[in-house]
């Protein structure tokens, strides 16, 4: 499966393949920046920092996530909570992730009848149980290649800040 896949064979032939020291970040966008957070959260010895583009942030209390958990996980809401970073931050007790989120404010999955990124539920999620986030919002800009490309050099950045720091 992909989380199989994430955090254990792809860092394997990495290290295997390639002169790399042993830390490690996580970035994603969407769907993929909200694997990023739940696989941080998950495993917070395996990285030492995450950011995400445009995460959703609280699936299991929006339609399609209902849809979706449902589906593939059965009807108990228990079981979601393993997989949804809203609820992942409330129970965090790890060390700080340096977690980095940026959201564009044009985001057609955040504006409109509903809100399907719910990147407020995750900046109070992390607020009431002390998880330093940086969430920023950024004017004008949508779910797009374009956003991401304008603002990925602030994430490497982001990264190598800390992964430097900790060599």
């Amino acid at each position: 499966n992909m989380y199989d896949f994430v955090v254990n064979e792809l860092p394997g032939i990495v290290e295997a393949n390639f002169n790399v020291a042993p830390l490690r970040s996580i970035s994603g966008h969407s769907m993929g920046g909200h694997g990023a957070l739940t696989i941080a959260l998950k495993n917070p010895n395996r990285y030492t920092s995450v950011s995400a583009f445009a995460p959703i942030c609280n699936p299991m209390n929006v339609p399609w996530g209902e849809k979706a958990f449902t589906a593939y996980l059965g009807p108990d809401r228990e079981q979601w909570k393993q997989y949804d970073a809203c609820e992942l931050i409330k129970a965090y007790r790890g060390r700080d992730l340096h977690i980095l989120c940026d959201q564009g404010t044009q985001d057609n999955f955040l504006v409109g009848e509903t809100n399907q990124l719910q990147p407020l539920a995750l900046i109070e999620a992390a607020q009431s149980a002390g998880v330093p986030l940086t969430f920023r919002m950024q004017a004008g800009y949508d779910h797009s290649y374009y956003f991401m490309s304008t603002f990925i050099r602030e994430h490497i950045e982001h990264h190598a800040r800390y992964l430097h720091a900790q060599m």
